[in-house]
């Protein structure tokens, strides 16, 4: 013990009996040795304990057992913490200055559980590997991994081969937009909660000049997305493509990832298998993303062309049907080229001239309505959209036909599997 009750606090023996006087007889010497026999005294130090030799034939291995672990390493995860790892993936390419923000952001998530953000850089050069890095020799929980396909779709896909095993789902992360808290552990939430192969979210476009803020009022109106449930705010629900946000990772591998072959609409491209094989596709109100707009009317046309060419791919690799809102864009490339011939017959510009008047009055009402004269460019900037889409998909037509119409489109050969439920 170490704190033995002192001496006249223990209980008295049956022939501790107090003298008559009240006095407490003498305590006798301890002793192991049987009552009444010779004691012998001995000096401190005098007797040779057997024990250090006893110690020497020991083997230490079989007394002293080190931990597997280093003594400050997390505790196993249980069944229930398991379920609900998940691989972040962010594919970038010179995004330096939003990069660490974007980091950050993602893994102040309170109720993320074990998660590893791999940042799949397409070879940038502005800084942005070195910063990733950085964070990476800081925190076990990021790491850099190159790209070499440098698009989008074969970076995440190379993540989830390479690294997704043992986290069930996969999260995928746009270096150019902004999350706000408890990002990722929302969209895994709701993902368990509905039973979802995959959870989408809403996109709000910002905007900080004026040309900025005039393409983002169109593209959060039907007037530059033609009323898509993630571009204009819908309720909570089921749908067939949304903004890709998280993918049970066991479904998305059985498809096949992205087709690799698609620069831009690989998203739409993966809905559509994952529908076509059963999945469920969740968008969530729950949980938002923050989006930034081209800048420049160049860098605008040049997104949508590449927009175009990306949903002609799909249509063509699947023989899927345009939805109204995606065909009445598709009729002003067409429009445009017969207003070019309207001196010689001028009833072909009519066409080109509705839709004009039409975008135009639309912006007014957005600048009226937000209250904010760069909103008014709103239609010239919705206008460049759908020029962009509806020319970008006649040229991938005609190159189909060029190369020779009825032949599979590249990627059309990826065989799928049926989504486990």
């Amino acid at each position: 013990m170490l704190n033995p009750k002192p001496r006249n606090e223990l209980p008295l023996r049956p022939d501790d009996a107090l003298p008559d006087d009240g006095r407490r007889a003498p305590a006798e010497p301890r002793s192991f040795a049987p009552r009444g026999a010779a004691v012998v005294e001995r000096s401190p130090g005098s007797v040779r304990a057997p024990w250090p030799r006893a110690w020497a034939n020991l083997d230490p291995d079989a007394l002293i057992r080190l931990p597997a672990e280093p003594a400050n390493a997390p505790a196993p995860l249980d069944e229930e913490s398991r379920r609900k790892r998940a691989l972040i993936v962010i594919p970038c390419l010179n995004e330096a200055p939003l990069i660490a923000q974007v980091i950050g952001r993602i893994l102040e998530d309170e109720a993320l559980v074990d998660p590893l953000v791999l940042v799949a850089d397409g070879g940038s050069t502005d800084g942005c590997r070195e910063i990733v890095a950085d964070i990476a020799a800081r925190d076990p929980r990021v790491r850099l991994m190159p790209n070499p396909r440098r698009l989008q779709s074969a970076g995440v896909n190379l993540a989830a081969r390479t690294i997704g095993e043992g986290r069930p789902w996969l999260v995928r992360i746009d270096a150019h937009a902004e999350y706000p808290k408890n990002y990722v552990s929302t969209l895994i939430a709701e993902a368990r909660r509905t039973g979802a192969h995959s959870v989408v979210v809403a996109m709000d476009t910002h905007g900080e000049g004026p040309f900025q803020r005039a393409v983002a009022a169109a593209q959060n109106s039907r007037l530059g997305t033609g009323g898509a449930a993630h571009r204009v705010g819908a309720a909570a629900g089921w749908v067939d493509h949304g903004h890709h946000a998280l993918f049970n990772r066991e479904a998305f591998q059985q498809i096949g990832g992205y087709d690799e072959s698609f620069s831009h609409n690989e998203d739409a491209e993966l809905d559509l298998r994952l529908t076509q094989e059963g999945a469920k596709i969740w968008l969530t109100d729950r949980t938002r993303l923050v989006y930034h707009p081209r800048k420049t009317p160049g860098a605008l046309w040049k997104q949508y062309v590449s927009y175009g060419k990306g949903r002609a791919r799909t249509v063509l690799k699947h023989y899927t049907p345009l939805k109204m809102r995606q065909a009445l864009p598709l009729g002003v490339a067409p429009a445009v080229l017969g207003a070019l011939a309207a001196p010689l017959f001028w009833p072909l510009a009519i066409p080109a001239l509705v839709w004009m008047l039409a975008a135009l009055a639309f912006g007014v009402a957005l600048g009226a309505k937000q209250k904010d004269r760069a909103v008014l460019l709103s239609g010239p900037a919705a206008m460049i959209m759908h020029l962009g889409w509806s020319l970008g998909f006649w040229m991938q037509l005609g190159t189909w036909l060029a190369h020779g119409a009825g032949r599979p489109a590249a990627g059309a050969s990826m065989q799928t599997a049926a989504v486990a439920p």
